[in-house]
């Protein structure tokens, strides 16, 4: 599996999540597990995907998520699993 870590992070406005939901079926990248909280007006999302059917490249995706989230207000990132999990071990 190509699992990756994404993140939203900005202002909470109305369709914040089906945009990005709606770009992720898209490209037939699957969620497997989402937690999302809103804290005094400020939305924070934290998605684990697979992208293993999705037919773009890694960096085509975070760019596009990068720029759907500057379309929409947030800022959204994307990493690797692997990557992630280093970047966080205790």
């Amino acid at each position: 599996m190509s699992k990756t870590i994404i993140t939203v992070v900005g202002k909470d406005t109305v369709g914040i999540i089906a945009k990005v939901c709606t770009y992720l079926a898209d490209n037939s990248i699957n969620i497997e597990d989402i937690s999302q909280t809103i804290v005094q007006g400020f939305f924070n999302m934290m998605m684990v995907v697979d992208m293993e059917k999705c037919e773009k490249h890694f960096v085509d995706v975070a760019d596009e998520l990068e720029k759907l989230g500057n379309d929409i207000g947030v800022i959204i990132k994307c990493q690797k699993e692997e990557i992630f999990e280093k970047m966080h071990r205790f």
